[in-house]
């Protein structure tokens, strides 16, 4: 009886030692980055908590792509098919004019640009991620944190709403206005606005929409999208070329009259989005920018995702970036002991890739925003060639190996 009690005080012992010596992260921020990195933490031993500012998972978003390196975490994570199965239905993008006639043709099966294999709405695959780890990983909603004291062993953390806590690592995964971020780094991040602003919203879907996005140009530099989701709506965004005018910060109201003002006269579908302007709950206007990081990490504290380099959704490459970077930094924290060798593995395998990411091509933004009705034509005839068949024909026979490079930008490595 005493040899079965001792036996099982000393395995109560060992497990809670197992236990004690897991090392504690903290996440902030549950959209893209912070739930995979979670996922991936959990997964390699630690103990994650991750915290959100908002009282409950935001479901609302638009379209957004995982590619090519981040196709191949979300199979490792055992999570492609249920993404696949969310998959938005879009074929492809088509660019049009004001009469709704098609000027140029990307399918999606057929081309690298525009729509990619696995197309879903942001909080849709926000929700697929919390579902693959809430049962590991614990989640506070509608709280943030205030203060971070870096204390050489251990950090502690001060919410706005629940009890300071302390965490071996702290892990900003929060997106591009990260007020985790700036606890961490002060204003040394630079956040480097493109010249463009944009506006997205959901507005009812019509009898004409179809499975296709479009893509409308203005003169004036401005640009009229919709695009379709499976949940019977419609996705529409505005985009202009501007000075830093500093609309971000202006209440939503104001931003709706800035809205109207600048697609007044735009043409095509611009008075139907207009018109559900007012009523759509879901609007969203920010300036168009990249997040410029000299280093990614600062004692025990390190950040991923937008957080740490947005590449502006003109990239096409926000919610890829988040997941290989979120896996890739899970991965080195399993892989070292110390979290500073970690973090410097992390970025020597991301910074080069992420570096590529962020370098826009030519003329972006302004070349997608022609100014003048004859700058549009020129923009639509170029486009018009490079999606003619025989373009395409010719890519393939001189293209090589160019779509096998491009998915070989970062070699990920084998994290067991």
């Amino acid at each position: 009886m005493y040899y079965n009690t001792y036996l099982t005080l000393s395995i109560a012992s060992f497990l809670f030692k197992i236990y004690m010596e897991k090392r504690t992260v903290l996440v902030s921020g549950a959209s893209i980055a912070g739930p995979t990195l979670a996922f991936w933490l959990s997964r390699f031993g630690f103990e994650v908590t991750v915290v959100e500012r908002a009282p409950e998972l935001r479901l609302g978003g638009q379209n957004i792509d995982v590619r090519d390196e981040a196709q191949k975490v979300v199979q490792l994570m055992g999570l492609e098919d249920k993404i696949r199965a969310a998959n938005t239905g879009e074929l492809g993008i088509r660019f049009v004019d004001a009469a709704h006639r098609i000027k140029a043709e990307f399918p999606k099966a057929n081309s690298d640009f525009g729509t990619a294999e696995l197309e879903i709405l942001r909080g849709d695959l926000a929700q697929i991620l919390y579902h693959a780890t809430r049962e590991n990983v614990g989640y506070i909603f509608d709280d943030q944190i205030t203060v971070l004291e870096d204390q050489g062993n251990q950090v502690l953390v001060t919410f706005k709403n629940n009890a300071p806590r302390i965490f071996d690592l702290v892990i900003a995964a929060d997106g591009i206005r990260s007020t985790t971020r700036k606890l961490m780094f002060g204003d040394e991040p630079q956040i480097k606005y493109i010249g463009v602003y944009c506006s997205y919203l959901t507005i009812p879907r019509i009898e004409s929409d179809d499975e296709w996005a479009y893509w409308y140009n203005a003169p004036g530099s401005r640009v009229l999208n919709t695009r379709p989701d499976n949940v019977g709506t419609t996705r529409a965004s505005f985009s202009f070329l501007s000075p830093d005018n500093g609309y971000e910060k202006l209440d939503l109201v104001k931003q709706r009259e800035i809205l109207k003002d600048k697609f007044a006269d735009a043409g095509w579908q611009a008075p139907r989005i207009l018109k559900a302007l007012d009523q759509s709950k879901d609007v969203y206007f920010d300036r168009i920018s990249q997040v410029k990081a000299p280093r990614w990490s600062n004692g025990r504290c390190a950040m991923v995702g937008d957080a740490a380099y947005c590449p502006t959704p003109m990239s096409g490459m926000g919610a890829s970036l988040s997941i290989v970077g979120a896996y890739i930094l899970a991965g080195e924290l399993g892989r070292h002991k110390n979290h500073q060798d970690a973090f410097e593995a992390y970025e020597k395998l991301m910074r080069p890739f992420v570096e590529d990411i962020q370098s826009l091509p030519p003329g972006v933004p302004w070349v997608a925003h022609p100014k003048t009705k004859l700058g549009i034509t020129l923009f639509n005839a170029a486009l018009g060639i490079a999606s003619s068949r025989l373009v395409k024909k010719i890519s393939k026979i001189f293209g090589g190996n160019a779509k096998k490079d491009l998915k070989e930008r970062v070699k990920l490595p084998n994290y067991k």
